[in-house]
């Protein structure tokens, strides 16, 4: 780091384990609790401002470096109670303490990590050779419930070389019952931490040379409680006085007296020009030379700091270099009360210098902070507007959003261009309440003239933006209609952005012609959609927003699947990773899911091992997904298992993929429920399809849409496995024909196969077979030329018979079953005929596409009906029955 700039956007100096130091006491009965932590997932540290917690755990580090442990050291403050930051700072961590570590995952980190990111930094774990700690200083400023649950779902699965550390002043939410009981954690609490009285006297004897009695001692260790803050603080008190006793004599009170009282008596007796350096400086959460002289307006920051570290007056180095250092936090706090008291005018003046400096130093994150804290909110909203176009450039909206808690709403009302991105970022987390009421009072301005908004104060930082509100605003809106499922006005606000846009807007008239290819994607209308998104990709071509082309990529690849073009599906994802390459900066956001959509193509392809092998390379790349790939990898691999006939795992992994469920504004075309649905129908779990038909309120009365078109058709494969009479079949057959009317007339392609073969199923069912083999041979005929073949998964194994009499030129006949009191069932019948074959139990579970166990109750059910105790006895039987 450089003498005077600080490294932006991480600072270095929070990823330093502290240095050991000054007057250090060993503490060896701690120690050896922590030894016990080559056993634990999780080491808690707990306990009160001023015990020691940081200086205990750093000096445990040192000894496991010295046996080659790596350590990854993040000190947390406010500022990292948000996802995005709180794991920049980890994998950076873990990056600096094993080289190579979770780099690639940090260089790109763009959005809340989900479990896929997670699941990835565990495999790199696991393959480490040497143990790492990763400490979590001060936690406890960590609220946000979505980095609990990640770091819970971290201790859960670390590998055993693996430990994390929190040191904290409240017990986190983490699930510390579970882990003590299974002898996971190791816990050092405040009990722990107090000095005792051997460590008291060691500390104020030895360490800091005060030569006092064994009475005086113990007073303060009573009064104190062995606080070790409150002990530091007295025996920097008491240096260079006569009258120690008195002075021990003298205090007495709670903790927040005694802090006060304390403290005040070390500042009481340092020279004037350093008090005025600890108050003037106690404004900032981290200290060096060139920012302290910019704020008190000296020259000797660098030497004041050295000097302070030297007395060990609660100054604490950041970095090796000592360049960068912070205030005991607990210091800190009475610093600016008796700052605040001593001059309520100066932490004003002082912020407002460090938000200079900070602004200087290219550092608009801190620059707006002290801004907004010196009051100066005009200021603080010039700098954030200013820093807007970078902020969106690199997708960082909770910044945006956090600088939207910092300045007061009637600061922000006057610069319109500011107030809209307000409104984007927290639409971007999806936040849209009061979306609409905040565009409309932000369209006010551009319904005046120039001079009439000088007159009323608008405020503008940069031309440009202005410029591209009229668009921005008619963005916004026609994102909000979507949501909202209205999608003619969808239309309609992103045609007015194509109006009002400037030329230059390029990335504004790109977004526009993405959400007129939504709009008409949900409508069914797939060429126009498709033709929309090829604008887009222009736009940002031209532009060089290279992930975002990844993401149109996505939707047009969908779109091509939908209409049954395969070929031209799999060309997109392939000339998408092609850009990649091209651009050579490594993966972007979208890299992982150009892979998962290869992946789909080959496994509805039968091309099992291809689509393995793109599901793993995309497994490696899974930080650089959309937020639709978390679900759609899962639903992927689902298809692979049930190709191999573990409808089991294939309804494990659908669970987990309906639980992360997020098209992100992508019409839900192919929802999770209905894929359950179908494979509990092939398990023979009729209960279950039929609570899903329940629960999506289905008939096969509804008016027909594209966007239930899916479910519609999962209904009637339901329906045809229910064994329904004759008048249930035909409506069934009159909804197929509705269905098969719509999709051909919207192009759609892989419906029309796939209602084709549901077909030949609903007129099997009926007893005519001639029009059942009729239309699962044009249901072949389509998906041939494209390689489709397991869009019949789902369908059931009665449709490979079908098919194979389609292949041999027979005609398939259902066995008669004279002699049986209770009938076999279908899919007792396609068991019995494979208990003929040479195929093993497995085998035929996989031929049948159902589960291991799910075969064998067949075969059970089959011998009870058939009165044998094994296979060959079955086989025998069926011979006789004629079956």
């Amino acid at each position: 780091m450089s003498e005077d700039r600080p490294t932006n956007p991480l600072i270095a100096t929070k990823l330093h384990v502290p240095s050991a130091r000054r007057n250090l006491v060993a503490r060896p009965r701690l120690l050896a609790s922590l030894e016990g932590a080559s056993d634990a997932r999780l080491v808690l540290v707990s306990a009160p401002a001023g015990f020691g917690k940081t200086t205990l755990v750093a000096a445990w580090l040192r000894g496991l470096a010295d046996d080659g442990a790596a350590v990854a050291w993040v000190s947390l403050d406010e500022r990292d109670d948000d996802p995005a930051p709180f794991w920049t700072y980890v994998l950076a961590a873990l990056d600096a303490a094993v080289p190579g570590l979770g780099a690639n995952v940090r260089e790109q980190l763009e959005h809340t990590p989900t479990e896929a990111m997670l699941a990835m930094l565990v495999n790199e774990l696991h393959g480490l050779d040497r143990d790492v700690v990763v400490v979590l200083d001060d936690f406890h400023v960590i609220d946000h419930p979505d980095i609990h649950e990640a770091v819970t779902h971290l201790v859960d699965h670390l590998p055993e070389r693996v430990h994390v550390v929190l040191t904290s002043r409240a017990d986190p939410p983490l699930p510390l019952a579970r882990l003590r009981a299974r002898g996971e954690l190791v816990e050092i609490r405040a009990a722990d931490l107090r000095f005792t009285a051997d460590e008291a006297a060691a500390y104020l004897n030895d360490a800091m040379g005060l030569a006092l009695a064994a009475d005086d001692i113990a007073t303060l260790d009573a009064r104190t409680e062995g606080w070790i803050a409150a002990l530091q603080l007295a025996a920097l008190s008491m240096q260079g006085r006569d009258d120690v006793g008195s002075f021990i004599a003298g205090f007495a009170g709670d903790d927040r007296y005694i802090v006060d009282y304390l403290a005040g008596e070390v500042l009481h007796r340092q020279p004037e020009p350093v008090r005025r350096f600890l108050l003037h400086t106690s404004v900032l959460d981290r200290l060096h030379g060139s920012l302290c002289d910019a704020v008190t307006g000296a020259s000797d920051g660098k030497t004041t700091l050295e000097a302070l570290d030297r007395e060990n007056l609660f100054v604490i180095p950041l970095d090796d270099r000592r360049e960068w250092y912070r205030y005991h936090h607990l210091f800190a706090d009475v610093l600016r009360a008796r700052l605040h008291d001593e001059d309520p005018d100066a932490p004003s003046e002082l912020h407002r210098r460090a938000s200079a400096w900070f602004a200087a130093h290219d550092d608009p994150m801190n620059a707006v902070r002290h801004a907004a804290a010196a009051g100066d909110f005009d200021r603080a909203a010039e700098l954030a507007e200013l820093a807007l176009p970078a902020l969106r450039r690199n997708r960082q909206d909770a910044a945006i959003r956090a600088w939207e808690a910092l300045i007061p709403e009637s600061v922000v009302r006057v610069r319109p261009a500011l107030a809209v991105a307000f409104v984007g970022a927290a639409m971007s987390t999806g936040a849209f309440d009061r979306a609409e009421e905040r565009l409309r009072d932000i369209e006010q301005w551009l319904t005046l003239t120039p001079a009439a908004q000088a007159a009323a104060g608008m405020v503008v930082a940069d031309d440009a933006q202005l410029r591209a509100l009229p668009g921005a605003i008619e963005m916004y809106r026609a994102a909000l209609a979507l949501v909202g499922g209205d999608t003619a006005a969808t239309v309609d606000h992103a045609q007015r952005v194509l109006a009002v846009a400037p030329d230059d807007d390029e990335l504004g008239r790109a977004a526009a012609h993405a959400l007129l290819g939504l709009a008409a994607w949900s409508e069914g209308d797939l060429e126009r959609a498709f033709d929309e998104y090829t604008h887009g990709i222009a736009g940002m071509r031209r532009i060089g927003h290279i992930a975002d082309i990844l993401g149109m990529s996505i939707a047009m690849a969908d779109i091509r699947v939908a209409q049954g073009r395969l070929r031209d599906a799999q060309r997109l994802y392939e000339q998408g990773l092609q850009l990649v390459a091209e651009h050579g900066a490594g993966p972007l956001r979208g890299s992982a899911d150009m892979h998962v959509g290869l992946a789909e193509i080959f496994r509805e392809r039968d091309d099992r091992d291809a689509a393995a092998a793109e599901l793993q390379r995309a497994q490696e790349l899974e930080l650089f997904g959309t937020r639709q790939y978390p679900y759609r990898s899962r639903a992927v691999r689902a298809g692979l298992l049930l190709a191999e006939g573990d409808t089991e795992g294939c309804l494990a992994l659908l669970e987990e993929a309906e639980r992360l469920y997020d098209t992100d504004f992508s019409p839900a075309v192919r929802p999770i429920g209905a894929r359950r649905a179908r494979t509990h129908v092939l398990q023979g779990d009729l209960a279950s399809a039929r609570a899903w038909v329940r629960e999506r309120n289905l008939s096969t009365d509804d008016e027909l849409r594209y966007a239930t078109e899916f479910e519609h058709i999962t209904l009637t494969i339901i329906r045809i496995h229910e064994r329904t009479n004759e008048r249930e079949l035909h409506e069934v057959s009159t909804m197929l024909d509705r269905l098969l009317a719509a999709a051909e007339a919207g192009g759609r392609g892989s419906s029309v196969i796939e209602i084709l073969a549901v077909q030949a199923l609903a007129f099997d069912a009926r007893g005519d077979t001639s029009r059942a083999l009729d239309a699962l041979r044009r249901a072949l005929e389509l998906a041939e030329p494209e390689g489709y073949a397991r869009v019949f998964d789902y369908l059931g194994p009665r449709l490979r018979t079908l098919r194979d009499a389609i292949a041999t030129g027979s005609t398939p006949r259902r066995a008669s079953q004279p002699g049986l009191v209770d009938p076999l069932s279908d899919r007792e019948l396609d068991v019995l005929r494979l208990l003929r074959s040479d195929l093993s139990g497995p085998e035929i579970a996989r031929e049948l596409i159902v589960s291991l166990n799910t075969m064998r109750t067949h075969t059970k059910s089959i011998y009870t009906k058939l009165g044998v105790n094994n296979r060959r006895e079955a086989v025998r039987r069926a011979d006789e029955l004629g079956l």
